[in-house]
């Protein structure tokens, strides 16, 4: 299969139609190397505008939703980054490609596993990928300039938001199919938080979401 022709014809067919219209964004997938994050069984499937498996349950979003994600954060190569939700650890590698530091937390040991390895072939030394709850945050790392959920919860856990710098932002996927939303939460003062509600779509539930305190 030749890769760089479906990069560039998910760019120009799946990106540019949705509004992934941002040149960094776009440089940055055309660089991005997503095959090595497929699972073999689904190499031919890596650039196509589906979800792919990756077993006990998780999934890696489509193209054109990671680039929405990318756009819609502009990571800045200052930042630090919290990500919920490793997954192959492509997110991660994207995220990496703009900030300074990235840490990643995967429920699914097996999964931590595969995206280490997979983060290791590409020479990333900015991330981490930690075995744990995610959604109880990563406190002994906190405060982090942007949070990502990769992945979908009935609403934001107050424990993440509480990890979020003044002037940091929080992407999240909240509520439950047929219909979540990308939703965006900028924190603009010490108890003060703004919230943007950016496009309907639908992802997988985290895995084994706790019951908690919740913040809408």
């Amino acid at each position: 299969m030749n890769f760089e022709l479906a990069r560039h014809h998910m760019i120009e067919q799946q990106l540019r139609p949705s509004e992934v219209l941002d040149t960094g964004t776009v440089d940055l997938l055309y660089a991005d190397r997503r095959e090595d994050f497929v699972p073999a069984a689904y190499r031919a499937l890596a650039f196509a505008d589906v979800r792919i498996p990756l077993g006990a349950g998780a999934e890696m979003f489509s193209p054109k939703l990671e680039a929405r994600v990318m756009q819609t954060l502009a990571v800045q190569p200052h930042e630090r980054v919290l990500e919920i939700g490793t997954g192959s650890g492509h997110m991660a590698a994207l995220l990496a490609a703009r900030a300074q530091e990235v840490w990643s937390v995967e429920i699914d040991p097996t999964l931590a596993v595969q995206a280490r390895a997979n983060l290791a072939r590409r020479g990333l030394d900015n991330v981490t990928v930690e075995v744990g709850d995610g959604l109880a945050g990563l406190a002994k790392q906190a405060p982090f300039d942007v949070i990502v959920l990769s992945g979908g919860v009935a609403a934001i856990p107050d424990i993440l938001l509480d990890q979020l710098k003044v002037g940091g932002r929080l992407l999240g996927f909240v509520g439950a199919e047929p219909v979540m939303t990308m939703r965006l939460i900028t924190r603009t003062g010490t108890d003060l938080l703004t919230t943007q509600d950016l496009m309907e779509t639908v992802v997988p539930f985290l895995q084994q979401t706790p019951a908690r305190h919740f913040a809408f």
